[in-house]
């Protein structure tokens, strides 16, 4: 009896393999088709290689592979590829290279004068070091050299980012870091800022640090919606790609294909993305446990970070739980930016989403500072600082002076690192920078299927309404002092 009912079980198994793999295939075959972009696939140094190499030679590397760039895809495009839309386009007004920055490459910020300490900046998954750069030119202002690099896999074709490996952005990082510590005397301080995967590496090289007594400890992380932890649908995304496997499946090695318009990071996204989020998500978790119980936390320093309550790209339940739970009391905080209480949005705002914040946060006190940015009262967009002391509970608040804009409802993971007035995805672009595009300001309407991307894609909000305040927090661990962030205050250019 038991062998017939593992058999039935087996058989159950086989059918529901064979349905999803069928419907993948399904799934996959009726998307857009893949162009030059999505297939090939840049030579990127290796892990060894990276641990190996200097910052020179890591940037010789990289005009190698922007050169290869330009030759293996923007002068072998097709006829009907050579639009105005598409960034591999010479012609194109989005083309990166034809800006007085093509900001999807490494660079260097250098301070007047004797560096008063090094900034390492890490940018996220499908993303470029653009992502970070008026972050970048904040640690400039207050004396610091700043390292920018370019993940491997990045900021080239989406084509990269098939056969990449989470270990080799870790020996991005450590080389992005050894460059750092080069440029600055041995008691200056070390910060690592890190953007959702940038903050994943950037946490994981703090632990490995540790242990590793090659590695220079940093003083200080800022991490920006970690990749802590991810969705669930990441952690099946491995399986979507088995098909892929036979030639004229070759489309179900992406989880979406899409026009490339933007310059400065992916639209498209192949499932190896997703596996190797989930690789690094799993090892940090794996890590920080271990680490907790042998009590190694109290090695790392101070982290600061920022996190919208609701993400769709990373687990904001994770970071609490996997990693703010476990620290000791070192002066680390947790800033969260809430829903707006206010928008008239009625019965269309799931209420997973009103109580988002009451589910995240454990009962204080804890071992660190929360932040909460909130609506001042539920009348209106205006704001406050709610702040929840470590080790106390005792909480207090105060007005910003900021507001959400009209008709926005919440932050998202791709907005927090972006002024209102970035010149790609602000909503009031600064009108010195042309980057040939205004995501942030696209404010669409009409009829569904006329846009060559979807409305959803459109309408994510790109920028961060408050971003002058989350500036205004970093700054405070550069100089030591308040600084009272307010919306008139400038962004440093």
């Amino acid at each position: 009896m038991a062998i017939q009912w593992l058999k039935r079980l087996l058989a159950l198994l086989m059918v529901a393999a064979f349905t999803f793999l069928g419907v993948r295939v399904w799934d996959s075959e009726r998307g857009a088709p893949l162009h030059i972009w999505h297939t090939y696939v840049p030579r990127e140094l290796s892990a060894k290689e990276l641990d190996a190499a200097g910052w020179k030679q890591y940037l010789e590397a990289e005009a190698r592979i922007f050169d290869d760039l330009r030759q293996q895809v923007s002068q072998h495009l097709a006829p009907d590829e050579r639009a105005p839309v598409n960034r591999y386009f010479v012609g194109s007004p989005v083309y990166p290279a034809h800006f007085a920055q093509d900001w999807n490459r490494s660079y260097t910020l250098e301070p007047d004068g004797v560096p008063a300490g090094a900034a390492v900046l890490l940018h996220g998954l499908t993303d470029s070091p653009y992502s970070l750069r008026h972050i970048a030119r904040l640690y400039r202002d207050h004396g610091f050299v700043v390292i920018a690099i370019r993940l491997p896999g990045h900021g080239t074709v989406p084509g990269a980012l098939t056969e990449i490996d989470w270990e080799t952005w870790e020996a991005a990082t450590r080389l992005a870091v050894r460059e750092a510590r080069r440029r600055i005397e041995p008691s200056a301080p070390l910060h690592l800022v890190g953007f959702s995967l940038g903050g994943a590496l950037a946490l994981r090289y703090a632990l490995d640090s540790i242990d590793g007594k090659k590695l220079s400890r940093p003083d200080r992380l800022v991490l920006i919606t970690p990749m802590v932890g991810i969705t669930r649908w990441a952690r099946i995304a491995g399986l979507a790609a088995l098909p892929a496997l036979l030639p004229p499946f070759e489309k179900a090695a992406w989880l979406s294909v899409m026009p490339e318009f933007n310059p400065f990071k992916y639209n498209s996204f192949p499932v190896n993305g997703a596996r190797q989020s989930v690789r690094i998500a799993d090892a940090l978790q794996e890590q920080l446990t271990r680490y907790a119980r042998e009590g190694k936390l109290v090695k790392l320093p101070p982290i600061l970070t920022f996190q919208s309550v609701v993400d769709f790209t990373v687990s904001t339940k994770a970071i609490v739980s996997a990693l703010y739970r476990r620290l000791p009391s070192n002066g680390s905080e947790l800033v969260l930016f809430d829903v707006n209480r206010s928008v008239k949005f009625g019965q269309l705002l799931r209420s997973s989403a009103d109580i988002a914040l009451s589910r995240i946060l454990p009962a204080a006190p804890q071992n660190y500072r929360t932040t909460i940015i909130t609506n001042s009262d539920s009348g209106t967009n205006e704001v406050s600082e709610r702040v929840i002391e470590a080790g106390t509970g005792a909480a207090t608040s105060r007005s910003l002076g900021l507001s959400f804009p009209p008709g926005v409802f919440s932050l998202s993971h791709v907005a927090l690192p972006f002024p209102m007035n970035d010149s790609l995805y602000g909503l009031y672009p600064d009108p010195s920078e042309d980057f040939g595009i205004h995501l942030g300001a696209l404010a669409p309407r009409g009829e569904r299927n006329v846009l060559i991307v979807s409305m959803d894609m459109l309408l994510r909000i790109s920028f961060n309404p408050f971003f002058p305040y989350m500036l205004g927090r970093i700054e405070e661990g550069i100089t030591g002092r308040s600084s009272n962030a307010t919306a008139g205050e400038a962004l440093p250019r």
